[in-house]
C-alpha cells in the first residue's frame, strides 16, 4: 500500500506569463537517441526568449515552490544523503544536477560497499542511491556512485530516518588505500626450468601488481621439486616480502608439489580451492606478516582469473578466508566474452 504524501505547496504560473520567475528545480529535456539533461537550471530567471522553448519541451505551466518548515527541496536534501553515505575515500561536488549528486573516489584503491546497509538505505521512502560493484578497484576521480531524493520535495521525516540510517552504518560507501606490496615470484614447471618452452608468467604478473602499486622485487624458476620449492619460499619469507607468488603445479598430477611445497613453508592459514572458474585451484595462505598465493596454469591461459579478483584485496590490506572463496561463486563463472571487457562486467562481482 503507497503511503499517501504530504502535498507539496506551489503556486502556477501559465508559461506565457513566466517571465521574471526563478525556477524552483532543473528543467529536464529528453531528445529521444540523443540527449537527455537539463536545459534550464534551478535558479534560472525565466526570460522571454525562453518561453519559446519552454513550450517546445511541454512545459504550459512553471511552478513557484513555497516550502513548510517540515519540506526541504531536492537539492537541499541530497547534500545530507551525500554527505551521510560518502565514507573515507569518497567525495561530491557541489553542484547537484537533476537532484542528484554523483560520489567519486578520492584517489585510487579498493571501492567498498556496505550492501545490507545500502539495501536499508533504499528502503527509506523518498530517496535512493545507486553504486557500483563492491571490492571494484577504482582510479581517483572515478564515478563509483550517486544519490537522490525522489521527489522534488521531501519530508524532513523521510530525510532524517535514510540520514539515520547511513550514520548508523557508516560507511556505506567507502575506498580503501592500495599499499605498495613488495612481491615475490617462483615459477615452477620442469619445462619452463629446462627452456622447452619460455616463461610467460613473469611478465603476466608484474603487469598485474604494478598497475595497483606494487612491486616485484624477484622472481626464480624451479623445477617441479616440492624441497626445493619450499627451501625457495621461506627464503623469501625471511626476507622483506609482503606477497610471494607462485605459479603452476597446483593440479592433481603426480609431478604438480606447489601446493605441498606450500604446505611445509610454515603458513599458519591455507585455503585451497575456490569456487571460480577459471581458477578453481587457487591457493591463498597467510603468516602473521606475508601472504602467498598459489596460482594455477590457468593464469597462463585466460586474461582474467580469481588472481585479479584476489590481488585487489591483499593490496587493500584485506585477508579473505575460505567463506570469501566461496562466496565468489555467485559470478564466478566467466563468460569467456571475446573482447574481454573486464572489470565491466559480472565476473567476480557478488563476492
Amino acid at each position: 500500500m503507497c503511503k499517501r504524501k504530504a502535498s507539496i505547496p506551489y503556486r502556477t504560473i501559465p508559461v506565457e506569463q513566466a517571465v521574471g520567475t526563478t525556477l524552483a528545480h532543473d528543467m529536464t529535456e529528453v531528445i529521444p537517441g540523443k540527449s537527455k539533461g537539463p536545459v534550464f537550471r534551478k535558479g534560472h530567471k525565466v526570460r522571454a526568449k525562453d518561453l519559446c522553448r519552454l513550450m517546445r519541451m511541454g512545459k504550459n505551466n512553471l511552478y513557484v515552490l513555497d516550502l513548510e518548515e517540515n519540506q526541504i527541496h531536492e537539492d537541499d536534501a541530497v547534500f545530507e544523503l551525500a554527505s551521510a553515505l560518502a565514507g573515507p575515500g569518497v567525495t561530491f561536488s557541489g553542484d547537484p544536477r537533476e537532484g542528484k549528486l554523483e560520489l567519486r573516489a578520492d584517489y585510487e584503491g579498493l571501492f567498498k560497499v556496505n550492501i545490507d546497509a545500502l539495501v536499508e538505505f533504499n528502503m527509506v521512502d523518498d530517496v535512493m542511491a545507486a553504486a557500483m560493484h563492491n571490492n571494484t578497484p577504482v582510479e581517483k576521480n572515478q564515478s563509483v556512485g550517486a544519490t537522490r531524493a525522489i521527489p522534488l520535495v521531501i519530508d524532513r521525516q523521510e530525510l532524517d530516518r535514510a540520514v539515520t540510517v547511513a550514520n548508523e552504518c557508516y560507511p556505506i560507501f567507502s575506498v580503501k588505500t592500495f599499499n605498495p606490496m613488495k612481491v615475490r615470484l617462483v615459477i615452477t614447471g620442469n619445462e619452463v626450468y629446462k627452456g622447452l618452452i619460455k616463461d610467460r608468467f613473469r611478465a603476466i604478473v608484474e603487469e598485474k601488481v604494478q598497475v595497483l602499486g606494487a612491486t616485484l622485487e624477484e622472481s626464480v624458476i624451479l623445477p617441479d621439486d616440492r624441497e626445493l620449492i619450499t627451501a625457495q619460499i621461506e627464503s623469501y619469507l625471511e626476507k622483506d616480502t609482503d606477497l610471494i607468488i607462485t605459479t603452476g603445479g597446483m593440479s592433481v598430477d603426480p609431478d604438480d608439489v606447489t601446493k605441498e611445497a606450500i604446505q611445509s613453508a610454515g603458513f599458519e592459514e591455507i585455503n585451497y580451492s575456490a569456487a571460480v572458474l577459471p581458477g578453481a585451484m587457487f591457493l591463498l595462505g597467510y603468516t602473521q606478516t606475508a601472504v602467498i598465493m598459489g596460482v594455477p596454469a590457468c593464469g597462463l591461459y585466460h586474461k582474467i582469473t580469481v588472481f585479479d579478483l584476489i590481488l585487489p584485496r591483499l593490496m587493500a590490506g584485506e585477508r579473505p578466508g575460505k567463506r570469501s572463496l566461496a562466496k565468489l561463486s555467485h559470478g564466478g563463472l566467466c563468460r569467456n566474452c571475446s573482447p574481454c571487457r573486464y572489470p565491466v562486467c559480472p565476473f567476480g562481482k557478488a563476492g
